[in-house]
């Protein structure tokens, strides 16, 4: 799965543990002195009196968010893999990934509650923003529910910490930054996978791992930013992990699957722009990827309306360039249902620009 825009990196390893490893939460502080003049020897005293204070200070707002948000992240066995959920209500709805469920309509959970795992049904599942949610079959006592917060406010370089069980470890936590937005990441359908491209995620460097999937991304006000879904890869390093480069699916679009598959079941608006076709990859004369080739189109779908139709060739997709299939998925990943987009096509050797207006998945 390519992670976009950087092509030295793949967003390759789903968060499913399968040995035992442990992460330490790091600590750093600082200060400067203040504007009053003071001699050399006085502000260094000060500098080395106050940095102890700062760090105290940090450590105490990290423990406060542990202690505000890790009982409201749990387990979930699902078959022979182990991932993390979110408690999101008081009804006992978990959130967690689709990839974490699997296949599986049973589960055990354990929350932080109690030692004993719990039973869960499946609510439903939406595997093109890898999303699902299970119900708990019986709610305990003291269960908590998560508090989400503003995607909109997330920035790059607020510190923000990953909670979940990273190689089957319970109630870990590891810190890092937001290290950027918005970014656009694809998964494999190979080794669990569902294959989706994700738009908007969040990308950090708090170390998160198999197992890690389905848990939380919390900022310093104790609000879930995002739910951690995929770690990088360097395919340089025979697809070993990238250090420091993971991708959370943001609240936001957890609130709106959630929420959708909570009230209905299932998800009636996405929110996720489509284009209603079916395509494949199509190489140029020297084996080069060259653009998408449309196998069918949806009947009454945007591409249709639009006038596409099997046999075209999607070479261009606003000002994005699109070469295959996933590059295509990536394009349409951020944009909305109702936009208005050129699509460039080649169709019997002529190339061609239509107006398409956007579908829905």
């Amino acid at each position: 799965m390519d992670v976009s825009p950087r092509p030295g990196l793949r967003a390759l390893r789903l968060l499913l543990p399968t040995t035992a490893g442990l992460c330490v939460l790091a600590l750093a502080g600082g200060c400067s002195p203040g504007s009053v003049p003071v001699s050399a020897p006085s502000a260094q005293a000060a500098a080395r009196a106050a940095a102890p204070a700062a760090a105290s200070e940090l450590e105490d707002d990290y423990q406060e968010v542990i202690e505000n948000v890790l009982p409201s992240v749990v387990q979930i066995e699902a078959g022979q893999s182990l991932g993390s959920g979110i408690v999101y209500d008081d009804k006992g709805h978990i959130v967690t990934n689709a990839h974490v469920v699997g296949d599986g309509r049973r589960f055990k959970v354990t929350v932080a509650t109690g030692e004993q795992p719990l039973t869960a049904t499946l609510v439903s599942t939406f595997p093109e923003q890898d999303l699902a949610v299970v119900r708990l079959d019986s709610v305990p006592p003291g269960l908590k529910a998560a508090r989400f917060g503003d995607s909109s406010e997330v920035a790059v370089g607020q510190i923000v910490l990953a909670m979940g069980s990273p190689l089957g470890l319970s109630s870990s936590v590891t810190q890092g930054i937001v290290s950027a937005v918005g970014r656009t990441v694809s998964e494999s359908s190979d080794g669990g996978g569902t294959g989706a491209t994700l738009g908007n995620m969040v990308q950090t460097s708090a170390a998160i791992n198999p197992g890690n999937s389905g848990g939380a991304l919390v900022n310093l006000n104790s609000e879930i930013i995002g739910i951690p879904t995929l770690a990088a890869s360097d395919p340089g390093l025979e697809g070993s992990p990238a250090p420091g480069i993971g991708f959370a699916i943001p609240a936001s679009m957890v609130r709106t699957v959630a929420d959708q598959i909570i009230k209905y079941g299932e998800v009636r608006d996405s929110g996720r722009a489509a284009l209603g076709i079916t395509g494949r990859t199509v190489l140029d004369d020297n084996y080069r990827p060259s653009g998408v080739a449309v196998v069918s189109v949806v009947r009454g779908g945007a591409a249709e309306k639009a006038g596409l139709r099997a046999g075209d060739i999607i070479t261009r997709v606003g000002d994005t360039e699109i070469t295959t299939i996933t590059s295509l998925a990536e394009a349409l990943a951020s944009r909305r249902p109702g936009e208005k987009v050129p699509v460039t096509i080649e169709r019997a050797g002529t190339e061609r620009t239509v107006q398409v207006t956007l579908g829905e998945i």
